[in-house]
């Protein structure tokens, strides 16, 4: 029986590659199957990934921070200070195109990834073999941002990819690009263009001027870098980038771009942009937008654990707005809600500061910038005033550090055993910047400026045994479940030796159970109270804003030794 069959004729991509590359033409053939199917599986699996995601999430507004003290009691929140959403309506379409041109050139004709871009950026990292581009759309961006997708790996990438698709077929361009700008990070603890625009120029979106849209979307890519407030060039050279980008996609003429650069920049000055309910919360918030800049943490709900003892700081206030009330009573003076406001625009009535520091980590146990923080928002810890016979311990630091006597209530005699210029040395080291306004012996009566904050530190470095520390005022940051984001770790550095700084404390008096001073500078417009209790060291300073005689010398020491004795141990 015959098992002949006929040769079938060659197929039609056989008919046109030479015979010996038929068998490579089919592995390759296989291979483009396999990898269609595998590709297919792979994009189905990131599909289901994807699916796990509420994309309700994409236009809920994150919960703004919630702050606490040491011990976990709430602390006001700030008023008015949150994130505020606004509408398509509400974004100038200027900005719209500067934001095109900078960040996405094809937003509104991709389909949420820019696939020419996405392969261009591919060839580069693997030619740099590392992840060097990345090709985000805004949409991706919006992605990564909502569900805090920021790891640089294939993985999170192809589940960004998937989670942009998402959103585009939920979400129409407008209301990706609102969300986008609702929800982004801008640099100095603003989350949104609402909130960056008030903060950076104390306006609503819809009144930003072109050349303020340019500049706040050239922040975009280094929130901490490109700050106004911190970097204003830097921020100002970004903001001509985004400025040329669209002179080359036609948005502006290059007329108009060089119009726009010469407009000023109007920035908002500290007073005017803060809305803090407190010097305390103020201080800690630029704290935490140093932090949040520096460790790129921009979750929604953090709860923000500071160093502040709330009830000895509230102790604390209360114990000086009644000696600074009793003495303007004394003084006939007028209550500070009645006083009148010099030029300057300070408050012209008898204003105190104060610092307290935990020696043994430098974590600020409470802050006092000034009687009334509604009426003058100046914080007077971080203004110098002259220290007077407050500068003695510090004499009598370098002088045991170089093995002298200290002869306590003698500061001019302890001085001169090592001269002016090794006084100001060691009091730098301990914290004490100055000025130092006399090279003499005038020195040693404390011819010399410091802030409270400063005066505060060296006291606890004389507490501390000699060791400076870093003041700080956040603990830590947790995220709304309690994921711990950042920790602060104490920074001492050695100013003296543990005896030096033993003979320094010395000089101060035993009272209340506290080792303390209290006096007033010669020319009684300044006077001072350190008090170094068994866990804080405490700067005080009372005087005018524009110095003017406060009272005698002598019934201020009274009226201070008064305070230390009702203020107790902390």
């Amino acid at each position: 029986m015959s098992t002949w069959r006929p040769i079938p004729p060659p197929r039609f991509w056989q008919r046109w590659l030479p015979e010996r590359w038929h068998w490579p033409a089919r592995w390759l053939m296989a291979l483009a199957l396999a990898g269609l199917v595998g590709g297919a599986g792979l994009a189905f699996c990131y599909f289901l990934l994807a699916m796990r995601f509420d994309l309700n999430a994409v236009a809920r507004l994150p919960a703004d921070p919630v702050y606490y003290d040491r011990r976990g009691k709430e602390l006001p929140a700030p008023a008015g200070a949150g994130r505020r959403l606004v509408a398509r309506r509400d974004i100038p379409d200027f900005l719209v195109q500067a934001l095109q041109a900078r960040e996405d050139a094809r937003f509104f004709a991709h389909c949420g990834v820019d696939f020419r871009g996405l392969g261009r950026a591919t060839l580069r990292n693997l030619k740099d073999r590392d992840f060097t581009q990345g090709a985000s759309t805004l949409s991706m961006q919006l992605a990564r941002n909502t569900f805090d997708i920021r790891a640089k790996s294939l993985h999170r990438k192809f589940l960004e990819i998937a989670l942009t698709l998402r959103i585009e077929s939920r979400y129409s361009k407008d209301e990706i690009l609102t969300n986008y700008l609702n929800r982004i990070y801008f640099g100095a603890g603003c989350h949104g263009i609402e909130q960056a625009a008030q903060t950076y120029f104390g306006k609503a979106t819809r009144d930003l001027t072109p050349g303020e849209c340019a500049l706040i979307v050239g922040i975009i890519r280094g929130p901490h870098l490109f700050s106004p407030l911190r970097h204003l060039d830097a921020a100002i050279a970004q903001r001509d980038q985004t400025l040329s980008r669209m002179v080359a996609m036609g948005f502006i003429t290059a007329a108009r771009c060089t119009a726009i650069r010469a407009q000023p920049i109007a920035l908002v000055n500290d007073e005017q942009a803060d809305i803090q309910p407190s010097y305390a919360l103020q201080a800690i918030q630029r704290e935490l937008n140093r932090i949040l800049d520096e460790s790129d943490i921009r979750l929604g709900g953090l709860r923000v654990n500071t160093t502040l003892d709330a009830a000895w700081q509230e102790r604390l206030d209360t114990e000086l707005t009644r000696a600074v009330t009793a003495l303007e009573q004394e003084k006939s003076w007028t209550h500070p809600s009645h006083a009148g406001h010099p030029a300057g625009g300070k408050p012209r009535y008898v204003q105190y500061a104060a610092v307290t520091t935990e020696t043994r980590s430098g974590a600020i146990l409470a802050l006092i910038g000034g009687r009334d923080y509604q009426q003058s928002r100046f914080d007077r810890t971080r203004s110098s005033r002259d220290l007077g016979s407050a500068f003695e311990p510090f004499v009598a630091a370098a002088a045991a550090e170089r093995g002298k006597l200290v002869l306590s209530g003698k500061p001019v005699q302890t001085g001169r055993q090592i001269g002016p210029a090794e006084v100001e040395r060691i009091a730098k080291r301990c914290g004490i910047a100055g000025p130092f306004l006399l090279q003499t012996d005038d020195l040693f009566r404390g011819s010399v400026a410091a802030t409270p904050m400063e005066m505060s530190i060296g006291l606890a470095t004389l507490g501390n045994k000699g060791n400076r520390p870093l003041p700080f005022f956040i603990r830590d940051i947790c995220d709304a479940a309690g994921k711990v984001l950042y920790t602060a770790t104490p920074d001492l550095s050695p100013a003296l030796s543990p005896s030096a700084a033993l003979d320094a404390i010395s000089v101060l008096r035993r009272q209340a159970g506290t080792r303390c001073f209290t006096g007033a500078t010669g020319s009684e417009r300044d006077a001072w109270t350190l008090r170094l209790g068994p866990g804080g060291a405490t700067a005080i300073w009372i005087g005018f804003d524009d110095p003017t005689v406060i009272a005698p010398e002598r019934r201020l020491k009274s009226l201070l030794d008064e305070f230390v004795d009702r203020l107790g141990n902390d």
